[in-house]
Protein backbone atom coordinates (compact mmCIF):
# COMPACT_ATOMS: atom_id res chain seq x y z
CA UNK A 1 0.00 0.00 0.00
CA UNK A 2 1.20 3.28 -1.01
CA UNK A 3 1.04 6.41 0.80
CA UNK A 4 0.50 10.20 0.12
CA UNK A 5 0.16 13.11 1.94
CA UNK A 6 -1.78 16.62 1.38
CA UNK A 7 -1.61 19.28 3.74
CA UNK A 8 -3.18 22.49 3.13
CA UNK A 9 -0.79 25.22 4.72
CA UNK A 10 -1.97 26.36 8.31
CA UNK A 11 -3.94 29.47 8.85
CA UNK A 12 -2.52 32.56 7.39
CA UNK A 13 -2.39 36.02 8.29
CA UNK A 14 -4.99 36.99 5.44
CA UNK A 15 -7.41 34.00 6.09
CA UNK A 16 -7.50 35.03 10.07
CA UNK A 17 -8.83 38.93 8.60
CA UNK A 18 -10.98 37.05 5.89
CA UNK A 19 -9.48 38.08 2.95
CA UNK A 20 -9.10 36.22 -0.62
CA UNK A 21 -5.57 36.12 -0.84
CA UNK A 22 -4.65 33.83 -3.38
CA UNK A 23 -0.78 34.66 -4.91
CA UNK A 24 -0.29 37.25 -2.28
CA UNK A 25 2.39 36.42 -0.08
CA UNK A 26 1.34 36.23 3.56
CA UNK A 27 2.68 34.51 6.76
CA UNK A 28 1.20 32.54 8.89
CA UNK A 29 -0.97 33.84 11.66
CA UNK A 30 0.03 32.38 15.30
CA UNK A 31 -2.83 29.95 14.98
CA UNK A 32 -1.10 28.84 11.56
CA UNK A 33 2.71 28.23 12.96
CA UNK A 34 0.25 26.08 15.82
CA UNK A 35 -1.53 24.08 13.59
CA UNK A 36 1.53 23.30 11.45
CA UNK A 37 3.53 22.07 14.56
CA UNK A 38 0.35 20.18 15.94
CA UNK A 39 0.40 18.40 11.92
CA UNK A 40 4.21 17.19 12.50
CA UNK A 41 3.53 15.90 15.57
CA UNK A 42 0.66 13.63 14.57
CA UNK A 43 1.93 12.68 11.45
CA UNK A 44 5.48 11.59 13.64
CA UNK A 45 2.73 9.95 16.20
CA UNK A 46 1.09 7.81 13.83
CA UNK A 47 4.64 6.38 12.27
CA UNK A 48 4.33 8.53 9.26
CA UNK A 49 8.04 9.32 7.51
CA UNK A 50 9.09 10.98 4.23
CA UNK A 51 11.51 11.01 1.50
CA UNK A 52 10.84 14.18 -0.20
CA UNK A 53 8.26 16.78 0.23
CA UNK A 54 6.97 19.26 -2.48
CA UNK A 55 5.15 22.96 -2.00
CA UNK A 56 4.40 26.23 -3.83
CA UNK A 57 6.77 29.21 -3.97
CA UNK A 58 4.22 31.24 -1.45
CA UNK A 59 5.98 31.96 2.15
CA UNK A 60 2.44 30.11 3.89
CA UNK A 61 3.16 26.91 2.51
CA UNK A 62 7.40 26.82 2.50
CA UNK A 63 6.57 27.50 6.34
CA UNK A 64 4.18 25.16 7.26
CA UNK A 65 6.23 22.36 5.66
CA UNK A 66 9.28 23.40 7.27
CA UNK A 67 7.77 23.65 10.40
CA UNK A 68 6.13 20.15 9.91
CA UNK A 69 9.52 18.52 8.92
CA UNK A 70 11.24 20.00 11.68
CA UNK A 71 8.15 18.36 14.30
CA UNK A 72 9.46 15.31 12.43
CA UNK A 73 13.32 15.52 12.42
CA UNK A 74 12.96 15.98 8.40
CA UNK A 75 14.23 19.18 7.66
CA UNK A 76 17.00 17.76 5.67
CA UNK A 77 14.81 15.58 2.96
CA UNK A 78 14.80 17.32 -0.45
CA UNK A 79 11.84 19.83 -1.35
CA UNK A 80 10.77 21.17 -4.33
CA UNK A 81 9.14 24.35 -4.62
CA UNK A 82 6.77 24.95 -7.84
CA UNK A 83 4.61 28.21 -8.72
CA UNK A 84 1.85 25.30 -10.23
CA UNK A 85 1.41 24.31 -6.88
CA UNK A 86 0.14 28.16 -5.71
CA UNK A 87 -2.93 28.65 -4.48
CA UNK A 88 -5.40 29.90 -7.37
CA UNK A 89 -4.95 33.24 -8.47
CA UNK A 90 -8.01 35.46 -7.46
CA UNK A 91 -7.26 38.42 -9.68
CA UNK A 92 -8.38 42.24 -8.16
CA UNK A 93 -10.39 40.22 -5.52
CA UNK A 94 -6.81 39.27 -3.42
CA UNK A 95 -6.66 41.54 -0.91
CA UNK A 96 -10.27 42.41 -0.28
CA UNK A 97 -12.43 41.44 2.66
CA UNK A 98 -14.67 38.56 1.60
CA UNK A 99 -17.81 39.81 4.13
CA UNK A 100 -17.77 43.14 2.36
CA UNK A 101 -17.91 41.76 -0.80
CA UNK A 102 -20.26 39.41 -0.71
CA UNK A 103 -22.46 42.53 1.13
CA UNK A 104 -21.32 44.23 -2.63
CA UNK A 105 -21.88 40.99 -4.95
CA UNK A 106 -24.28 38.80 -2.92
CA UNK A 107 -23.25 35.51 -1.08
CA UNK A 108 -24.05 33.57 -4.38
CA UNK A 109 -21.95 35.53 -6.48
CA UNK A 110 -19.09 34.59 -4.09
CA UNK A 111 -19.61 31.39 -3.54
CA UNK A 112 -19.20 30.78 -7.87
CA UNK A 113 -16.32 33.16 -7.49
CA UNK A 114 -14.63 30.73 -4.74
CA UNK A 115 -16.08 27.32 -5.81
CA UNK A 116 -17.40 27.08 -9.31
CA UNK A 117 -14.68 25.51 -11.61
CA UNK A 118 -15.65 27.88 -14.51
CA UNK A 119 -16.50 31.28 -12.95
CA UNK A 120 -13.65 33.79 -13.37
CA UNK A 121 -12.45 36.50 -10.56
CA UNK A 122 -12.61 40.00 -11.84
CA UNK A 123 -9.45 40.40 -13.68
CA UNK A 124 -6.68 42.74 -12.37
CA UNK A 125 -4.43 44.61 -14.88
CA UNK A 126 -0.59 44.22 -15.76
CA UNK A 127 0.10 47.54 -14.41
CA UNK A 128 -1.50 46.58 -10.77
CA UNK A 129 0.66 45.48 -8.31
CA UNK A 130 -0.93 42.07 -7.84
CA UNK A 131 -0.21 40.85 -10.95
CA UNK A 132 3.15 38.34 -10.82
CA UNK A 133 4.72 39.46 -13.65
CA UNK A 134 5.86 41.90 -11.04
CA UNK A 135 7.48 39.26 -8.74
CA UNK A 136 10.78 38.46 -9.07
CA UNK A 137 9.85 34.71 -8.19
CA UNK A 138 7.83 34.47 -11.50
CA UNK A 139 10.66 36.23 -13.92
CA UNK A 140 10.93 32.76 -15.99
CA UNK A 141 7.11 32.53 -16.41
CA UNK A 142 5.71 33.35 -20.05
CA UNK A 143 2.75 35.55 -20.22
CA UNK A 144 0.68 32.90 -20.87
CA UNK A 145 1.68 31.51 -17.90
CA UNK A 146 1.01 34.48 -16.11
CA UNK A 147 -2.59 34.90 -14.78
CA UNK A 148 -4.92 37.89 -14.33
CA UNK A 149 -7.81 35.82 -13.05
CA UNK A 150 -8.01 32.30 -12.47
CA UNK A 151 -10.65 29.81 -12.62
CA UNK A 152 -10.28 26.48 -10.68
CA UNK A 153 -10.33 24.57 -14.06
CA UNK A 154 -7.59 26.55 -15.14
CA UNK A 155 -6.04 25.76 -11.47
CA UNK A 156 -5.96 22.40 -12.45
CA UNK A 157 -4.67 22.93 -15.74
CA UNK A 158 -1.47 23.77 -14.08
CA UNK A 159 -1.24 22.03 -11.43
CA UNK A 160 -1.84 18.47 -13.36
CA UNK A 161 1.08 18.45 -15.13
CA UNK A 162 3.39 18.90 -12.01
CA UNK A 163 1.58 16.38 -10.52
CA UNK A 164 1.70 13.78 -13.44
CA UNK A 165 5.34 14.41 -14.62
CA UNK A 166 6.95 15.22 -10.95
CA UNK A 167 4.94 14.17 -8.05
CA UNK A 168 3.87 10.76 -9.66
CA UNK A 169 7.40 10.00 -10.51
CA UNK A 170 8.60 10.36 -7.07
CA UNK A 171 5.51 8.33 -5.86
CA UNK A 172 6.27 5.66 -8.32
CA UNK A 173 9.84 4.79 -7.27
CA UNK A 174 8.03 4.29 -3.80
CA UNK A 175 8.95 7.64 -2.09
CA UNK A 176 7.29 8.72 0.81
CA UNK A 177 6.14 12.28 -0.31
CA UNK A 178 4.02 15.06 1.02
CA UNK A 179 2.80 17.60 -0.49
CA UNK A 180 2.44 21.43 1.64
CA UNK A 181 0.09 23.50 -0.75
CA UNK A 182 -3.25 25.71 -1.01
CA UNK A 183 -6.93 25.14 -0.76
CA UNK A 184 -7.53 25.41 -4.35
CA UNK A 185 -4.45 23.53 -5.77
CA UNK A 186 -5.12 20.88 -3.80
CA UNK A 187 -8.66 20.83 -4.26
CA UNK A 188 -7.83 20.59 -7.78
CA UNK A 189 -5.68 17.71 -7.06
CA UNK A 190 -8.16 15.74 -5.21
CA UNK A 191 -10.80 16.40 -8.15
CA UNK A 192 -8.06 14.52 -10.27
CA UNK A 193 -7.22 11.78 -8.19
CA UNK A 194 -11.20 11.33 -6.69
CA UNK A 195 -12.70 11.75 -10.18
CA UNK A 196 -15.18 14.23 -8.82
CA UNK A 197 -17.54 16.06 -10.48
CA UNK A 198 -17.63 19.49 -10.96
CA UNK A 199 -20.88 19.81 -8.28
CA UNK A 200 -18.65 17.54 -5.98
CA UNK A 201 -15.60 19.76 -5.50
CA UNK A 202 -18.00 23.24 -5.72
CA UNK A 203 -19.08 20.88 -1.72
CA UNK A 204 -14.98 20.03 -0.73
CA UNK A 205 -13.71 21.82 2.07
CA UNK A 206 -10.40 21.65 2.85
CA UNK A 207 -9.15 22.51 6.82
CA UNK A 208 -6.09 24.40 7.20
CA UNK A 209 -3.17 22.76 8.72
CA UNK A 210 -5.20 19.34 8.71
CA UNK A 211 -3.29 16.23 7.15
CA UNK A 212 -5.23 14.76 4.15
CA UNK A 213 -3.51 10.69 3.63
CA UNK A 214 -4.24 9.24 0.32
CA UNK A 215 -3.46 5.02 0.28
CA UNK A 216 -3.29 3.87 -2.91
CA UNK A 217 -2.77 0.33 -4.47
CA UNK A 218 0.24 -0.48 -6.64
CA UNK A 219 -1.43 0.99 -9.98
CA UNK A 220 -1.88 4.09 -8.07
CA UNK A 221 -6.02 4.13 -7.93
CA UNK A 222 -6.85 5.63 -4.90
CA UNK A 223 -8.40 2.82 -1.65
CA UNK A 224 -9.40 5.32 0.83
CA UNK A 225 -8.10 9.02 2.38
CA UNK A 226 -8.83 10.48 5.74
CA UNK A 227 -7.57 12.81 7.84
CA UNK A 228 -5.15 12.37 10.58
CA UNK A 229 -6.60 15.02 13.83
Amino acid sequence: MLKLVLLRHGQSEWNLENRFTGWTDVGLSEEGIAQARHAGRILKENGYSFDIAFTSVLTRAIKTLDLVLEEMDLLWIPVHKSWRLNERFYGALQGLNKAEIAAQYGEAQVHKWRRDPHEHPPAVDRSDPRYPGNDPRYKELTERELPITENLSETMDRVLPYWSETIMSAVKKHQKVIIAAHGNSLRALIQYVDHLTDEEVTQLDIPTGMPWVYELDEDFNRVRHYYLE
